[in-house]
């Protein structure tokens, strides 16, 4: 089930935080529960992927994303994510999330995410290609950000991004079913 009571508190919390500029880095403190362990009583990669979200939906609400979102009937969509565990997170573990806008290009929004165990080691790492979207398909990151009134060109995409990206677009669509 998906956590919209953590989400609501998130977005009540962050709605009373300083505004991010695009580029700027949300920091969200979040505990694994027990509805989100799997059998070995850790946290489980697909939960993983929804906790991202208590990241990603704040940090469009702190760079006022969320408003341009309702005013232009645009939504949002991840279009890509490569994920890397590195160390277990238990129940009622705590742990640091960082969010942060890390480029785009002419389809593409690319954001970092990552959760950090309180000894400071990172446990995972999530790249993810994101879409704004209208009911004509994808918006172009140009024009969100124009919107968005951010003038400056995107930065460079690091090259595990570029890496990444060109996986991604290698890749056969749609997949041969077996």
């Amino acid at each position: 089930m998906y956590p919209v009571i953590r989400m609501v508190h998130q977005y009540l919390k962050v709605r009373r935080l300083p505004k991010l500029g695009p580029l700027e880095t949300h920091v969200s403190h979040h505990t694994c529960l027990p509805w989100d362990i799997d059998i070995f009583m850790e946290l489980n990669n697909g939960r993983t992927l929804t906790l991202y979200d208590l990241g990603r939906i704040p940090f469009a609400v702190r760079t006022g994303l969320d408003v341009i979102l309702r005013q232009q009937k645009w939504g949002l969509t991840v279009a890509g994510v490569a994920v890397r565990y590195r160390r277990r997170i238990r129940m009622f573990e705590k742990i640091e999330m960082n969010s942060r806008l890390v480029s785009w290009d002419d389809r593409f929004f690319y954001i970092e995410q990552s959760m950090w165990k309180s000894d400071g080691e990172c446990a995972n790492h999530a790249m993810f290609r994101t879409a704004v979207t209208d009911r004509n398909g994808i918006v172009s990151p140009v024009r969100v950000a124009e919107v968005m009134g951010v003038a400056d060109a995107a930065p460079s995409l690091p090259p595990s991004f570029v890496a990444w990206s060109k996986a991604e677009d290698a890749r056969a669509w749609p997949p041969e079913r077996a």
